[in-house]
């Protein structure tokens, strides 16, 4: 019965498996390696000389979440990442809300890093670009464009991502390096981080953390392309890792060659120091070439560099806003891949998965989250700091998401011991119940600690975070339920799906056979244990007492 189902069904499902392992890893570095261009000088103008520490602290709450996310794409490589894994171990309602959550990451994601790509690439144009509302206005045409080329069907490709981020690992790589041998100040940097602890401000260093947890968004880009990969089971979790632990290498080693190279107030805008602004300038226009620090601090880095610096201004210009530019479209390309995967599994309206006949495209998704990217662009444009209002929400969202995937990652250990898991979250707790023996997670205990602290931090921190953010959720879940009660669907339990059949038809496709095996062996097992309980009379539990 099932194998039918699977044959039948197989070339709705079948994408073509051209990603290899290096080009996994590198579709995850195009977006998670982009990062950094954005929060290395927000991190350092918030936490100041602790910055160090804040990425340190995020680093450490990147590495669990890198590492449940690892679990669960290996489990279950289908698209759809953190919004289908909630809601295959929470249910709809939960999945509906952690969708929603990465649904404001996406459209964030977009505007976020058109704005930070416009940056860069306007360090190579004349200076009266580098103002407002030109920035605004030139990211707001990024964003069209983008509209316009996902709706004909162009997206980054595998090979872009792979020979972008071989180029930008080694300019990042010989930055670091360089930037260590001949620029690195010792007595400097240990004034800069002596500083801060002696004149503690323990709000700056939760802002900056809660600020550095963007430097480590894009695990998803991953997952999302787990039925794209050759033998997802395999290569996921080894560039996942690999990924984890360049993205914590490069974020460590950039902010403290930055505190041991120049004084963090060159990166805060809101600094009027003269020490730190050319002479013959006012406040105002020293406070505008601090924001441009701001939004491009690894150009500002690399200005530094003796002899060479010069050199890499112009490669890390264009490999900057290339990356960016490469993050913002998979913002694009990835809300469309969410809001379809949830329409059709009735957690948003049907409309959205409508195709244009024409293209073969999302048409109705890639517009409507285009054009709520674009408001929050514009919105953010109208605060003192646009960057700053953007990160914010950001920081938010991917809270949200990360911690309510811990929670799925907790509860399908108990709920789904079948799925092979082909990579476990390490250090593992035996939990004996009546029905069973589990392995509980120390690290995912943990993450879910971690994430529960930066979301608290986000909402004390972050003024635009934490009024906006709640509001989207809030305003999803009135949605939700309306779209629901209209249908006629359940609202706080889910719909029956048959998810054996679609994990089946995963392994099948993919070329897993041994796993397909091996996950019908342990729901044969469970199929008999189940039996085994039950009288086979009248299928009631047996009376233990005779």
């Amino acid at each position: 019965m099932v194998e039918s189902a699977v044959g039948s069904n197989v070339t709705e499902h079948k994408l073509r498996r051209a990603v290899g392992p290096w080009g996994s890893y590198t579709w995850g570095y195009a977006d998670v390696g982009a990062d950094i261009y954005v929060a290395l000088g927000l991190v350092i103008a918030t936490a100041e000389g602790a910055s160090n520490v804040a990425f340190l602290f995020a680093g450490i709450i990147y590495a669990t979440i890198g590492l449940a996310y690892t679990e669960l794409s290996a489990m279950y490589p289908l698209a759809g990442g953190g919004q289908l894994w909630v809601m295959r171990g929470l249910g709809d309602i939960w999945g509906f809300t952690a969708g929603w959550s990465v649904l404001l990451a996406f459209t964030v994601d977009i505007a976020l890093f058109a704005y930070i790509s416009v940056s860069y690439i306007n360090r190579l144009l004349p200076e009266q670009l580098n103002h407002a509302p030109w920035v605004i206005i030139e990211a707001a045409a990024i964003v069209v464009l983008l509209l316009v080329l996902n709706t004909i069907g162009v997206r980054e490709s595998s090979k872009l991502n792979e020979i972008a981020g071989a180029i930008d690992i080694m300019a990042e790589s010989s930055l670091i390096v360089i930037g260590f041998i001949f620029a690195f100040d010792p007595a400097f940097y240990w004034h800069q981080t002596t500083y801060f602890f002696l004149h503690l401000a323990p709000s700056h260093l939760l802002l900056g953390t809660s600020l550095a947890i963007i430097s480590f968004v894009g695990l998803e880009s991953i997952s999302q392309a787990a039925q794209e990969t050759e033998r997802p089971t395999a290569v996921i979790p080894r560039t996942s890792v690999a990924l984890i632990l360049t993205i914590l290498a490069y974020a460590i080693a950039l902010s403290n060659l930055a505190l041991g190279m120049l004084p963090w107030q060159s990166y805060d805008p809101n600094s009027t120091q003269p020490r730190f602004c050319p002479k013959g300038i006012t406040a105002s226009a020293c406070s505008e070439l601090h924001k441009q620090h701001e939004s491009a601090p690894m150009i500002w880095l690399a200005q530094h560099l003796p002899t060479i610096g010069p050199l890499l201004i112009p490669v890390i210009a264009i490999l900057g806003a290339l990356l960016l530019l490469i993050s913002s479209n998979s913002g694009v390309y990835g809300s469309s891949r969410i809001v379809y995967s949830m329409a059709r599994n009735d957690l948003m309206p049907k409309f959205f998965t409508y195709i244009d006949p024409r293209f073969k495209t999302p048409l109705i998704a890639l517009v409507v989250f285009c054009v709520i990217a674009t408001g929050e662009l514009i919105a953010a444009g109208l605060t003192p700091n646009a960057l700053q209002s953007l990160a914010e929400m950001y920081a938010f969202s991917a809270a949200v998401n990360y911690l309510l995937v811990f929670v799925a990652l907790l509860r399908l250990r108990f709920t789904d011991t079948e799925t092979p898991r082909t990579f476990r979250v390490p250090w593992n707790v035996r939990v004996r119940r009546p029905s069973g023996v589990y392995e509980v997670p120390i690290v995912g205990v943990l993450g879910l600690v971690f994430l529960i602290a930066v979301l608290i931090m986000v909402l004390l921190t972050n003024e635009i975070g934490r009024v906006g953010g709640p509001l989207w959720v809030i305003a999803g879940l009135i949605f939700f339920c309306v779209y629901r009660r209209r249908r006629q669907l359940p609202i706080l339990s889910s719909i029956q799906r048959d998810w054996t059949r679609e994990q089946l038809e995963v392994y099948e496709e993919s070329g897993e056979t041994g796993l397909a095996e091996e996950y019908r062996a342990a729901l044969r097992r469970k199929a008999n244990r189940l039996r085994k309980d039950k009288d086979p009379r009248d299928g009631k539990p047996p009376d233990r007492n005779g």
